[in-house]
């Protein structure tokens, strides 16, 4: 069995989606109490891969907020993750990915240190970032989504936003050695971990964002931040490919403009509708066959038989692994979202 840990957008969204996950009593409740509310199994899941095969799963409502992170509940947002992964494995479930903030808030505080809570021993074997599918489907969506908007992969300057990140980092290695573009542009906060990342690289430009954005055909987008982007058309080279990999993602509202293309990054579609209503929930256009590429890791775990933590740490995904997860995301069913034909 699979399970998916998650969360929703922000306050605003959890107190309308209240009565439709099954704890009513929450749909009046601020942050405060949010950030007491333990975490719930709200979804039972089924899903068929194109080989036949079916497997099930649980949804877990970690009813973590992006707001607790604006606002200093840094407690309150670990204590959030590591109770709903408590809650997963007291569940026995065999292989669970941490979506959205759940494993960037998990990497960011060091949460291995904690590995018990109250009687449970947490088997972080049980668990994956869902980080390597998530880096393999933005890649997938460049190289597929490029040309669909008259973009050259060979002539392209690709700028990563978020490079020195998990997903970051992995996207730059495969665009370093499968896609053969003309210029990457590095940006992220930690000047040092860039320096590093170049080193790796062996190539790539070191720039401030509002220096890269002129700049780039395409923009990479995989820094979440609790209160989303804010970027103008002026800022943006035209036309343009923009990849929102991060959560929550809010360049599709923001942006408006024909040569400015913006696709949801991370995004897959299985070939098969599934049982489930989360979905819906957390508002996919196609609820019965879109997820994040995170969530679909541990179904593709599941499917394969490989209960392990196939994404685990900070900057440890090779190209070798996206392959791997690749190949067995193909076999099962799955495929990048891409652009719309009508899209802007």
């Amino acid at each position: 069995m699979f399970g998916l840990i998650g969360h929703l957008t922000n306050l605003e969204h959890a107190q309308a989606v209240a009565h439709q996950l099954g704890y009513p009593e929450y749909a009046d409740q601020g942050l405060e109490f949010w950030c007491m509310a333990p975490p719930q199994i709200v979804d039972e899941i089924t899903v068929t891969s194109i080989t036949g095969k079916t497997i099930y799963g649980k949804y877990v409502e970690s009813c973590f907020l992006p707001e607790m992170l604006a606002n200093q509940r840094v407690k309150a947002a670990t204590r959030k993750i590591i109770n709903a992964m408590a809650h997963a494995q007291k569940h026995d479930i065999d292989i669970t990915a941490l979506g959205g903030f759940s494993s960037i808030i998990f990497e960011n505080f060091d949460l291995e240190k904690i590995s018990h809570v109250r009687n449970i021993e947490l088997d972080f074997r049980r668990f994956t970032t869902g980080n390597t599918h998530t880096a393999y489907i933005i890649c997938q969506q460049i190289e597929q989504a490029a040309p669909q908007v008259g973009i050259d992969l060979r002539q392209a300057t690709v700028a990563v936003c978020g490079a020195t990140g998990d997903i970051g980092s992995a996207v730059c290695r495969w665009l370093n050695r499968r896609l053969d573009v003309q210029d990457l542009l590095l940006v992220a906060r930690n000047r040092d971990r860039l320096l590093h990342l170049q080193a790796e690289l062996g190539r790539g430009k070191i720039l401030d964002l509002m220096e890269a954005l002129p700049l780039a055909d395409i923009v990479v987008w995989v820094a979440s931040m609790p209160r989303g982007i804010e970027l103008s058309i002026e800022q943006l080279k035209r036309p343009s490919l923009m990849i929102d990999g991060g959560y929550p993602k809010n360049m599709g509202s923001k942006i408006q403009h024909p040569e400015i293309h913006v696709l949801n990054g991370g995004i897959v579609e299985h070939a098969l509708d599934i049982d489930w209503k989360i979905m819906e929930i957390v508002n996919m256009d196609v609820p019965s066959r879109q997820m994040f590429a995170c969530f679909a890791e541990a179904m593709l775990l599941d499917f394969e038989g490989w209960y392990t933590n196939f994404s685990w740490g900070r900057n440890q995904i090779t190209v070798e692994k996206m392959e791997q997860i690749g190949e067995v995301s193909r076999k099962h069913g799955f495929k990048p979202l891409l652009l719309n034909p009508q899209s802007n």
